[in-house]
């Protein structure tokens, strides 16, 4: 098998972690990339010697020599571009979130299931190196049976404004879009068990706070501090069928002393903290442990996290093996992002 060609659509930032990735993985070859900015795609055409530039999406699912491609666009675009690419017989790597309703989750998945083709979530929590030896650690039963999780990801001063800020191209705010990545991570290491009812609340109380003056933050490329329509804050309380529980919270803006970001798992036989630092809790000869891997970094390694992805995504490719991180994924996690948003509208708890 030669090398496998991949289109990319959507040049903003988060594009550089894709691209930079294909671009170190020798069984890949970034032959397209698509933007409706045709001079920030020729940009990055030029930085990373891309032949084929684009700015409508289908010429570039029809380009022959594309047999895979990214979606790293707005959130309104995942559904519509996700069913394209398997309609015209590409292979799909897919930005999280899935999309931006249920409904339009279980259309992909039918196109997933229709297709053949291998489609992989972009939960790149799940290829961070803690994360790999996180889940050996509850996969080989040393927690024991997990029970309670806790995970938080909280901006004091941080929404990104522009499309971050528009909720009809981004869905939401810090929890659609910060927030997945802790949701999906405690969900998949608790096992993926079955969701029972969802308790939410979202708070619009800050806003974009661009008065706060000394401190800096990522800011959209569209920037408009005066045009916000989602929630500074989301929290959530999660009931699963097996009698687990999980509790998050997600923040764009927020007055908090510090940015904080963890993630805690608490089971019958040991207890795991994966963020801020991989740590292990162990109770041997009547008394408690706490155990710290011996490894290159403690702390989440992003860089590694997206070319571990990318790597699994290319391998999925040449062999046809299952993705880490399935559409099916996908379509529950959107079942309880939308869930925690219709919780915290409604003030009712949602039973699946």
């Amino acid at each position: 098998m030669g090398k496998i060609g991949i289109g990319v659509i959507g040049a903003g930032s988060i594009s550089n972690m894709h691209l930079s990735s294909y671009t170190a993985n020798t069984h890949a070859e970034v032959i397209a990339v698509c933007d409706v900015n045709r001079e920030r795609a020729e940009q990055v055409a030029a930085q990373y010697q891309i032949k084929n530039v684009y700015t409508d999406y289908k010429e570039l699912l029809a380009d022959p020599e594309v047999d895979g491609v990214s979606i790293c666009t707005w959130n309104d675009t995942h559904a519509e571009f996700a069913i394209a690419a398997l309609e015209a017989g590409k292979h799909v790597l897919s930005e999280k979130p899935l999309c931006q309703t249920v409904e339009q989750a279980k259309q992909i998945e039918e196109s997933v299931r229709k297709s053949g083709k291998i489609f992989q979530m972009g939960f790149v929590r799940r290829f961070d190196n803690n994360a790999l030896i996180a889940k050996k650690i509850v996969d080989n039963g040393d927690l024991g049976n997990v029970y309670y999780a806790k995970a938080s990801c909280l901006r004091r001063l941080g929404n990104p404004g522009g499309w971050f800020a528009d909720k009809q191209r981004s869905g939401g705010g810090p929890l659609i879009d910060i927030g997945v990545h802790i949701l999906d991570l405690s969900w998949y290491l608790m096992g993926r068990p079955k969701v029972k009812s969802v308790s939410g609340s979202v708070h619009y109380d800050l806003g974009n706070r661009a008065n706060v003056q000394g401190l800096e933050f990522y800011k959209a490329a569209d920037y408009d501090a005066s045009s916000n329509t989602v929630e500074d804050l989301a929290t959530a309380f999660i009931r699963f069928e097996n009698g687990a529980t999980l509790v998050l919270d997600a923040s764009f803006t927020l007055h908090a002393k510090n940015d904080e970001t963890y993630l805690k798992l608490f089971g019958d036989k040991g207890g795991m903290e994966v963020d801020p630092a991989l740590l292990v809790v162990s109770e041997k000869y009547d008394t408690i442990f706490n155990l710290q891997p011996q490894l290159k970094t403690l702390h989440l390694d992003v860089y590694s996290a997206f070319q571990n992805e990318i790597d699994h995504y290319i391998d999925c490719i040449r062999t046809g093996n299952t993705p880490l991180s399935t559409v099916e994924d996908g379509v529950e996690v959107m079942k309880m992002l939308c869930a925690i948003y219709e919780s915290g509208a409604t003030g009712k708890e949602i039973y699946f």
